[in-house]
């Protein structure tokens, strides 16, 4: 087969390295932005904060007046230009909608932050309390290292072991690990370093001093009838055991009170990591009408570096320097104000793109910022968002992921807004929210002795207007976190 070249005429359409400055910088929540602005202008020397002199007013090389000089012969093929870099502008004009931290006073002690320590912490400091060798001590501080925040060891003993000989360089048995795991557990809170469940209530139990006959039974229990237990068949434990209802009550009383998760005293319901939640919207009502800011008090204000204005102003007003090697400081001096320039042009763009987005959030959602009652919240997808700003739905997404907002009813993701629509019997949109918190106010209010089913739950939506199937509320009912009726069965 013989080979043959041809042209071809095609279109293609590819970012710039700008636009993609842009994108990165849209995905950016407020720590991530402020971070990467720091880092900036430790990278970029031609990229500085604006500083405030003693005066009171800006400092900053955008108030000087440079006459650039490109008429002569020489510097005529040089494609350079303060224009290029500099606005009039005083003050950078990317700071939109700047939050003022002294009309917000009220919200700064709402927001929820993340304690010093953790549940690995707190174990490390009781370790510190018991006599052990020095390499028991090195074994037991691996064994803590390996704790899930929730409490839980869920590692093998011999896993243990063969990363103690890959990563410490000790070879230790799972014979002498297991002594030392013993000890740990013994520690608060009770049932820490369990590897089940099971493991973990037991513990629990026997901390417990004064054991009546409740306890011994719920011991028996955990032992024994742990499966039943788990899927909440008290009577068939009841009839096992030969108990009556009234000890079958304190019995489960007792284990419902114990707790599954240990550790998550020392963890935040707010974040899966262990990052403080900054919000990046505040959003204020008053009196009906609903305004927001960005909460960009940490975030500095840049401008181009005097140094490097000046540095250009020289070879452009001075022949006698228009060395070699002035024009290659040059060039290096033009590389940086580029990316300075580009820098603050994509801040600038994200927070242009951001105010755009919020604001077409809070004209559909507005009723609910006023109430606070997600039963409120219309029916929103990306497109619609996408629909008033013009923006891609892409960057409709990359915007609201990882971010958050923060009302005087809490602080919520900006996801939290978003749901698909329904309709009622007389055509009128709703949204999922919606159905999804009647659910559950039905389920709260519903007679824990004898649960609702989700049929039941079906036709009391149907009642009420709302078309449903039952496997969608379900659906629902699964996506709130709330078990079938059997396991909502209570005493």
């Amino acid at each position: 087969m013989a080979l043959t070249q041809q042209l071809e005429l095609k279109t293609q359409q590819r970012l710039n390295p700008q636009q993609i400055q842009v994108i990165r910088m849209m995905e950016l929540n407020s720590l991530e932005f402020e971070e990467k602005i720091k880092q900036e202008i430790i990278d970029n020397p031609a990229l500085e904060e604006v500083s405030i002199g003693n005066d009171g007013e800006i400092d900053s090389p955008l108030k000087d007046d440079y006459a650039i000089n490109n008429n002569d012969e020489e510097g005529s093929n040089e494609d350079f230009s303060l224009g290029d870099y500099f606005s009039e502008d005083d003050i950078p004009d990317y700071k939109i909608f700047q939050y003022e931290k002294d009309n917000n006073k009220e919200y700064k002690g709402d927001i929820p932050f993340l304690g010093d320590s953790s549940i690995q912490d707190y174990l490390f400091d009781q370790l510190g309390l018991i006599e052990l060798s020095e390499l028991d001590e090195k074994i037991a501080e691996y064994i803590i290292g390996n704790i899930d925040d929730d409490g839980y060891l869920r590692r093998s003993l011999q896993s243990i072991s063969d990363d103690l000989i890959f990563q410490a360089g000790l070879d230790i048995s799972v014979d002498k690990i297991a002594p030392i795991l013993e000890k740990i557990k013994e520690f608060e809170p009770a049932g820490v370093a369990a590897s089940t469940l099971q493991e973990c209530l037991m513990l629990q139990l026997e901390r417990i001093e004064n054991c009546d006959e409740s306890v011994v039974i719920a011991k028996e229990i955990i032992t024994n009838h742990f499966e039943a237990f788990s899927k909440k068949h008290y009577d068939k434990i009841g009839k096992a055991l030969g108990l009556d209802k009234e000890l079958l009550k304190r019995t489960i009383k007792t284990l419902t009170q114990l707790n599954p998760r240990p550790g998550n005293a020392w963890n935040s319901t707010y974040s899966d990591t262990n990052n403080q939640i900054i919000p990046d919207f505040i959003v204020e009502e008053n009196d009906g009408d609903v305004t927001f800011s960005m909460d960009s008090g940490n975030i500095p204000e840049l401008t181009i570096s005097q140094k490097y204005a000046d540095m250009y102003k020289d070879y452009n007003s001075n022949k006698a320097n228009r060395t070699k090697e002035k024009k290659e400081a040059l060039i290096f001096v033009k590389q940086k104000l580029d990316a300075a320039h580009s820098f603050i042009n994509a801040v600038k763009q994200r927070q242009i793109t951001l105010t755009k987005i919020m604001t077409a959030i809070i004209a559909i959602q507005k009723e609910f910022f006023i109430t606070g009652d997600e039963r409120n919240l219309r029916p929103m997808i990306l497109k619609d968002i996408a629909e008033i700003t013009s923006y891609d739905i892409s960057t409709v997404s990359r915007v609201i992921n990882g971010k958050y907002m923060q009302t005087r009813f809490g602080i919520y993701p900006l996801k939290y807004l978003f749901s698909e629509s329904m309709q009622t019997n007389e055509g009128e949109d709703v949204s999922s929210r919606e159905i999804k918190k009647i659910i559950a106010d039905i389920v709260e209010g519903e007679d824990k002795k004898r649960p609702l089913s989700d049929s039941a739950i079906c036709k009391i939506l149907c009642e009420k207007g709302y078309k449903i199937a039952r496997r969608t509320v379900a659906k629902y009912r699964e996506l709130c976190e709330i078990p079938i009726a059997r396991l909502r069965k209570e005493f």
